[in-house]
């Protein structure tokens, strides 16, 4: 690979033999280098195709440090395999400039505070929750510096986020906002404690995600067929409490976002909200009843 120009220390632009351009991430890759040079490729740590997206990225990430860099590498690799997910170019220089401002702020003994905790993340997104804590424990053991929990929430965020391309990191949170929003009004409505354990729960936090994605990024799921309005009509009568509460959830959602729910999104969300509210005794009647009680 032949050097072109420097973006900073540690990130160049170089082109292989077949013309390619690439951005390469690697300790002091470009230093001292003209352009022509070859470079030494054993010191690339990453590289992008380097559309342009990627080159604004490349200049944005600024001068970071490559053992930060390379940290980010062993997080995604971890999160990869815990999630079976995989990271975008964007979604890997968004989580390196992240945890570089986390052990600058870990340096100086910053804590942006744990008011986010309150969404409780960690029962809407336990895998992601749990992968943050994994990757929290990696950086203070290669780092010896110690990060407080709240890292923990921003980190669940970028591995709630890996693996769309269609979210921006603000719509991640925005749809965590929202989504605890909607388990906290199921809660109320029933008087229990959602079971976030549950397989019915996790089906409901994916088509609650991929509901949420739809209306912000604005795609119509219109399939081409109009909704059957006695299947709406069969939901009210035979699921009248996860209807009641769809009708709320709506409500929020209106007030909350300006999206309103289509019929469609109404059976759906009444389905799935009686399945997660649904008692896990199997001798319990298919009926939808009024619960009382977190048993």
């Amino acid at each position: 690979m032949k050097f072109v120009k420097n973006f900073n220390n540690n990130a160049a632009l170089v082109s292989d033999e077949s013309g390619v351009d690439w951005v390469v991430i690697g300790n002091g890759i470009g230093f001292g280098k003209k352009a022509g040079d070859e470079i030494d490729e054993s010191k690339i740590s990453r590289r992008f195709v380097a559309v342009e997206k990627n080159i604004e990225l490349a200049n944005s990430i600024g001068d970071i440090d490559t053992r930060t860099l390379a940290l980010t590498t062993e997080i995604i690799q971890l999160a990869s395999q815990k999630l079976q997910t995989k990271f975008s170019d964007y979604q890997y220089f968004s989580l390196a400039d992240h945890i570089d401002f986390v052990l600058k702020r870990a340096d100086e003994g910053i804590d942006l505070g744990q008011e986010t905790v309150r969404w409780e993340i960690h029962k809407l997104f336990p895998k992601e929750y749990d992968t943050a804590l994994a990757a929290i424990k990696l950086i203070e053991e290669k780092t010896n510096l110690t990060l407080p929990r709240s890292e923990a929430v921003y980190l669940t965020y970028h591995f709630i986020n890996a693996g769309s391309d269609q979210t921006k990191l603000q719509d991640t949170i925005k749809i965590t906002k929202l989504i605890h929003g909607v388990i906290a009004i199921i809660e109320y409505q029933y008087g229990m404690q959602l079971d976030t354990e549950s397989f019915s729960f996790n089906r409901f936090m994916t088509h609650l995600r991929a509901f949420m994605v739809r209306h912000i990024c604005g795609i119509n799921d219109d399939s081409g067929s109009e909704l059957d309005r006695s299947l709406l009509e069969l939901m009210k009568a035979k699921y009248r409490t996860a209807y009641d509460t769809v009708l709320k959830i709506g409500t929020y959602l209106q007030k909350q976002a300006g999206w309103e729910l289509q019929p469609d999104d109404q059976v759906y969300l009444t389905l799935h909200v009686w399945r997660v509210t649904r008692r896990q005794n199997s001798s319990e009647p298919d009926s939808d009843e009024r619960i009382t009680s977190g048993k």
